[in-house]
Order: C-alpha cells, then sequence, then structure tokens
C-alpha cells in the first residue's frame, strides 16, 4: 500500500538530544550537583508521569523546580532544553520533501510545558508540520501505546496502514506497527534514506550529502 503519512519522533531523529547537557545547564542554575540532579528527576517516574499528562504546564514546572532544588522559571526551563537540542538539518530537509506529497507529523512523547514552548525549542517545526505537532501529554497517552498512534493517524485522516511512522526506540516502533503502521527504527540519516528507497519512496535526490 502507498505511504500518505510519515509520522516523526522529534529527539534523536530531527534532532539530536544530549540529556547530559541539559542536566549540566540546570546544576548551573540551581547549584546542585549534577547526580543529584538525575535523581531527583531522571532516575524517577516524574517525567512519565508528565509525559501522560499527569500535570498541567505550570504545575510541571512548579514540581520540576521543586525537585530540582531551585525554582525555575518558563525562560530558565526552556533555555535547558533548548540548549540540550541539535537540529539535524538533513533530516529536516528530507522531511520538507516528504511533506510536498505525504501528510506529516509530529508525535514526540513530552510534558504539557514542551507542548507550549516548542516553537522556541525547535523554531523549523512548526514550518514543516504546521499544527501537526503532538505532544504525548496533549493526547493523555504515550508511546509506545498503540492507541496513541491510532489517535494521531485519526487527526491526519488517514488509515493506520498507510502511515509510516519513525523512532530511535525500538519498543516505540513495537507500538506503532502493533496499531498497523509501518515503523522504522531510525539510526541515522543514511539508513533512513536507505529505507525510503527500498520502500519505493521517490526523493528529488538520491545522493548523500555528509
Amino acid at each position: 500500500m502507498p505511504i500518505e503519512a510519515f509520522i516523526f519522533d522529534m529527539d534523536d531523529v530531527l534532532c539530536s538530544y544530549d540529556v547530559g547537557r541539559r542536566i549540566g545547564a540546570l546544576s548551573l542554575l540551581s547549584g546542585r550537583a549534577e547526580a543529584e540532579i538525575r535523581a531527583a528527576i531522571w532516575e524517577t517516574d516524574f517525567l512519565d508521569r508528565a509525559d501522560r499528562g499527569d500535570f498541567s504546564a505550570d504545575d510541571f514546572l512548579e514540581e520540576f523546580g521543586r525537585r530540582l532544588g531551585h525554582p525555575l522559571t518558563r525562560a530558565e526551563w526552556v533555555e535547558a532544553r533548548r540548549l540540550s537540542m541539535s537540529p539535524d538539518p538533513q533530516m529536516l530537509a528530507v522531511v520538507k520533501e516528504l511533506g510536498q506529497g505525504h501528510r506529516l507529523a509530529l508525535l514526540t512523547n513530552n510534558d504539557l510545558l514542551l507542548g507550549e514552548t516548542i516553537d522556541a525549542l525547535f523554531p523549523a517545526l512548526r514550518e514543516l508540520f504546521g499544527h501537526h505537532l503532538y505532544v504525548s501529554a496533549e493526547l493523555g497517552l504515550a508511546k509506545p501505546d498503540p492507541e496513541i498512534f491510532r489517535a494521531v493517524c485519526h487527526k491526519l485522516a488517514v488509515r493506520t496502514e498507510a502511515a509510516f511512522f519513525i523512532d530511535d526506540l525500538a519498543v516505540n516502533v513495537a507500538g506503532a506497527k502493533e496499531a498497523g503502521l509501518e515503523g522504522h527504527v531510525f539510526a541515522g540519516y543514511r539508513g533512513f534514506r536507505d529505507v525510503l528507497s527500498r520502500r519505493g519512496v521517490a526523493m528529488k535526490d538520491g545522493s548523500f550529502h555528509e
């Protein structure tokens, strides 16, 4: 069946995500050791709960600051998150080209605060995806739950079997496949271009620009 829509993960697909750099920035802000921050936030279920929508954006920021031991402003939280993200120009160019003949969506496991600040964090996404920028917390679900993929396909008005999902985590791709989508475990630009070629997706330029 022809592919009608591509659904992309964000971190480590369209940008590299360096959580260590983020924690380092938070350490400078708060004066706490990086290991303490990691234990208080990343080694708990806090972020997973936030990804499922358990906190409003403001409540999430307040709880994040409480766990950090430093009351964060939105601007401080955004800057620490932004510093951890390095957009991949090759992948963004591929997405732009795919968008000329396919529907596109972004689906990221993230909290409501990220959903509200995504244009500041990653400005290039809006031009590519329009209003189809989906943060899991907004849907009350999280990858790899098959229902989240069905929900996004419904919003795109596309059948699951006509959608193709790209994520760097195999467990998330497995969830998409359970929902009926095709999927690819992302491990870099070259591998994704190879998959497109094998799948018969025509691209204007078949060469690779390293």
